[in-house]
């Protein structure tokens, strides 16, 4: 784990990362400016639902409209945290409404938290104190397929085996 936190490979469909191609990272939002410039050319119909995000290795958070895959939205790369976020608009400012770690592809775990708050504060962006909505992800041993754990019931989906209660999505990053 690096000073930064935890970082976490893609471990999604390796056809979803063959396809991600040179230039479609999601937009780089590094400053209030950043931000704002991003916001001002969203439509009403995706500012009414959640955007993909990643924060990648370097701690800078980037934007995607929802529908696009985290690991395009990273470029590929490595990531410290990647999920769904939405924002609202208060008087004359804007602020991230709903924010969570689902993204399949990388199964960021829960601490991720840490380095997602870290990039909102260095995009001048207010926030709630933690992911208003958390994901659990736990890929089975037995049958190796990921699953969400859903009211802290850790038994597999797919093969009705135990799941480890720590986490075990890519023990190597």
């Amino acid at each position: 784990m690096s000073a930064r936190g935890r970082s976490y490979r893609y471990v999604g469909p390796v056809e979803l990362k063959a396809a991600v191609r040179p230039g479609g990272v999601g937009r780089r939002i590094g400053s209030a400016a950043d931000f704002h410039g991003w916001i001002a050319k969203r439509s009403a119909a995706e500012l009414a639902e959640p955007f993909t995000f990643v924060v990648g290795a370097d701690g800078v958070l980037r934007l995607a409209p929802r529908r696009s895959e985290h690991v395009a939205c990273a470029g590929g790369a490595v990531v410290l945290g990647a999920g769904e976020m939405g924002f609202v608009r208060e008087g004359d400012r804007w602020t991230v409404s709903e924010v969570s770690n689902q993204s399949t592809g990388y199964c960021p775990d829960v601490v991720s938290w840490s380095a997602v708050a870290r990039a909102l504060d260095d995009a001048g962006l207010e926030r709630p104190s933690g992911f208003t909505h958390e994901v659990v992800f736990r890929p089975c041993l037995g049958c190796q397929e990921h699953n969400i754990v859903r009211e802290n019931d850790f038994v597999c989906v797919f093969c009705g085996s135990d799941l480890p209660e720590a986490w075990n999505v890519d023990p190597g990053s």
